[in-house]
């Protein structure tokens, strides 16, 4: 059962991100605000879910929570500032479109960055322990796959519509026969043999 609140503050934000171990696409994040009253028996971490379950919690989020946000950072941005600069710059977007500004945040993971001055503690395995970062989680992954989805149709040859741009040995095996596209973070080991691949 995961709990409700790490602090007795009323304006708590939970925040975590997606799609940062992906060859491709952007990282995602979300924050979320839930009321006092919010309660869902399988809310879990977005990784503990089927993608039914989260497609599901997806409308139920948006419309219990007090309010939500969801930012992209994309490949780009990820090449210049690295993954993890990029995640927290994400969950920093997703906070700026809050439309209550928190009190205090809690963050998926050990790593942030001060949010103006917002006191904050990040949470190893937050996702699996409080409503307010599972909901994120699950945001985060939706919004990201939705995205992952759309850029699948212009090149197919990937399968991001099922990889999401992870890097499974098809993904892989789709870079090697027809290289990267705009959509590939060129700072990532895109290939396992990677020594210089042709830009």
């Amino acid at each position: 059962m995961l709990i409700f609140k790490h602090t007795k503050h009323t304006y708590e934000c939970g925040t975590d991100e997606a799609g940062r171990g992906c060859l491709a696409g952007p990282v995602t994040a979300a924050a979320v605000i839930l009321p006092d009253t919010f309660k869902n028996e399988i809310l879990n971490d977005s990784k503990q879910l089927s993608e039914v379950k989260r497609e599901a919690l997806k409308p139920i989020i948006e419309n219990d929570a007090l309010c939500y946000g969801v930012s992209h950072v994309f490949q780009d941005e990820i090449d210049q500032i690295n993954i993890l600069n990029a995640s927290i710059l994400a969950m920093h977007k997703a906070i700026d479109k809050l439309k209550t500004l928190p009190e205090f945040i809690i963050v998926d993971g050990n790593k942030f960055k001060p949010y103006r001055s917002i006191p904050h503690e990040t949470i190893i395995k937050g996702d699996g322990k409080y409503l307010s970062i599972a909901a994120a989680s699950v945001l985060a992954k939706t919004y990201r796959d939705a995205y992952m989805n759309k850029i699948h149709e212009e090149f197919p040859m990937y399968n991001w519509k099922q990889n999401k741009g992870y890097p499974t040995k098809q993904h892989r095996e789709a870079i090697k026969k027809y290289g990267i596209t705009k959509y590939h973070r060129t700072s990532f080991k895109l290939l396992p043999e990677q020594l210089k691949l042709d830009l």
